[in-house]
C-alpha cells in the first residue's frame, strides 16, 4: 500500500470522523524522522523518547492551524528540532551545567552499547559532534545525515541560508580540530 501523501492526511484531520485516523497515518510517515531528530541533539534515548511524545502532542493541538507556507514535513522538523533544543536548555538549567559541562555530562552519561556502530572512528565522530553546541549540532547532522537543503533548513530555523552554511562550517572544523585531537 503506497504511503499516504500530506494533502491526503490533512484532508483527513479537517474531518472530526478521520481526525484520529488522520493523525496516526501522520505519526506513522513521520515518527522516524521525528525521533532522529530529536535524538541527534538530545543524544540520550529516554530524553528523545520523551522529547518526541511532546512533539507528538504539538502536532496533535495543532495541526489544524498547519498554513502550509512550508511543506508538512519542514513545519514537523522545526517542531522537533525547537522542543528539542528547548528540552536541551531546560535540561541545562535544571542540573546547573554550562555548554561544556553538558557536554562532559553527555559524554559520561552515553552508554556503552548505543546506537552508533562499534566502529572506533565513527565512535570519536560522535563525541566530536557532541561537542558542538545543540543548534550547531542540529544543522550538522540534518546537513551531514539527512542531507537537508538548506533551503528547508533556513525555513526550520527562520534564519538566512548563509548563516546555516556558516554554522555548517564552523561545526565541521569543529569537528575536524576535535578528530585531530583524539
Amino acid at each position: 500500500m503506497p504511503e499516504p501523501t500530506d494533502e491526503f492526511i490533512l484532508a483527513l484531520f479537517a474531518n472530526s470522523k478521520t481526525k484520529e485516523q488522520a493523525f496516526e497515518m501522520l505519526l506513522k510517515k513521520y515518527q522516524r524522522l521525528i525521533y532522529y531528530n530529536v535524538r541527534r541533539i538530545v543524544t540520550l534515548h529516554e530524553d528523545a523518547d520523551d522529547v518526541t511524545q511532546n512533539v507528538s502532542i504539538k502536532i496533535w493541538r495543532h495541526l489544524d492551524k498547519f498554513r502550509g507556507d512550508a511543506s508538512l514535513k519542514t513545519w514537523i522538523t522545526k517542531i522537533s528540532v525547537n522542543e528539542a533544543l528547548t528540552f536541551v536548555e531546560k535540561k541545562k538549567k535544571l542540573l546547573n551545567l554550562t555548554d561544556d559541562s553538558y557536554t562532559d555530562f553527555l559524554l559520561v552519561t552515553q552508554p556503552e552499547t548505543n546506537s552508533y556502530t562499534p566502529n572506533e572512528i565513527e565512535h570519536m565522530l560522535q563525541e566530536a559532534i557532541l561537542r558542538l553546541p545543540p543548534k550547531q549540532r542540529a544543522v550538522f547532522t540534518m546537513r551531514y545525515y539527512d542531507e537537508t537543503p538548506y533551503a528547508e533548513m533556513s525555513k526550520i530555523f527562520d534564519t538566512s541560508e548563509s548563516a546555516l552554511k556558516a554554522s555548517y562550517h564552523f561545526a565541521m572544523e569543529k569537528i575536524k580540530k576535535n578528530l585531530l585531537e583524539h
